[in-house]
């Protein structure tokens, strides 16, 4: 009788550490990242994430948008990282259009727990985002290079066929405020992609014309991406789409896949 009772207590006590096992388990995989760092891509800055911005601080994230200079794919590396560094724990880290290869380098960094792109590049190995803009081409023909090589978009049709469904007044102020990108960023080559080994989530813009949507799709299957299409979004999805942007990134910084 002895020995039952004893072995009752054991099993019970069993079946306490079980239970508690896995409620930790499940509270350390519901628990979200709080950190969201957004970066911009070629030709504009980070105001233009002002709108998602807005959204994911009201629901409680700490997000940092960085400014990097665009004078090449190292440097704008090394400015995201440098922000990551600055950061108390794990980020999400988001990257628009030339902002996905920073972010295909820059998500190696320990501290990124996730990856979000957002009408984005995202090569593989050996590959470059503008070799790969050939295999798909896109819509847009008004890119200009610059004698000095830094390229920007005729400022005459980037309402068209960069900020499209952006008002006429923003659009308008976006295309003489842009920042000349050095051409030799688009022609940096990928080593390590970070979306090979970090989970990642991605923004289709069916209406791009800077960057082929066939193109997004094939970034996003190939990545395993947790995928949304953006029906009539252009390549300015993250301005004139904030809120299906930011529930991609909080499903992201919540770990959803």
């Amino acid at each position: 009788m002895k020995s039952r009772s004893i072995l009752k207590k054991i099993n019970i006590l069993l079946l306490i550490v079980v239970i508690s096992l896995s409620n930790y388990s499940y509270a350390q995989n519901s628990q979200s990242v709080k950190n969201i760092v957004l970066v911009h891509g070629a030709f504009v800055d980070g105001s233009g994430w002002k709108n998602v911005y807005d959204i994911l601080v009201k629901k409680g994230y700490n997000v940092t948008v960085t400014q990097q200079a665009l004078t090449s794919y190292e440097s704008d590396v090394e400015s995201v990282n440098r922000i990551i560094d600055q950061l108390d724990g794990q980020c999400i880290l988001v990257g628009h259009s030339y902002g996905g290869a920073i972010i295909t380098t820059a998500g190696n960094n320990p501290k990124v727990a996730g990856l979000v792109y957002v009408a984005a590049h995202a090569p593989d190995e050996g590959e470059s985002e503008g070799n790969n803009g050939k295999l798909y081409p896109p819509a847009y023909k008004s890119m200009i290079k610059g004698e000095d090589g830094f390229d920007y978009i005729d400022p005459k049709k980037f309402p068209e066929d960069f900020a499209g469904g952006v008002t006429k007044d923003m659009a308008s102020f976006m295309a003489i405020s842009q920042t000349p990108t050095a051409d030799v960023a688009f022609k940096a080559i990928i080593k390590n992609p970070a979306w090979k080994t970090k989970p990642s989530w991605y923004v289709v813009a069916k209406s791009d014309r800077i960057i082929n949507p066939y193109l997004e799709r094939m970034y996003a299957k190939r990545a395993k991406s947790v995928t949304i299409e953006v029906a009539g979004a252009s390549h300015c999805v993250y301005i004139t789409h904030p809120k299906e942007v930011s529930d991609l990134i909080i499903s992201a910084a919540q770990g959803k896949k």
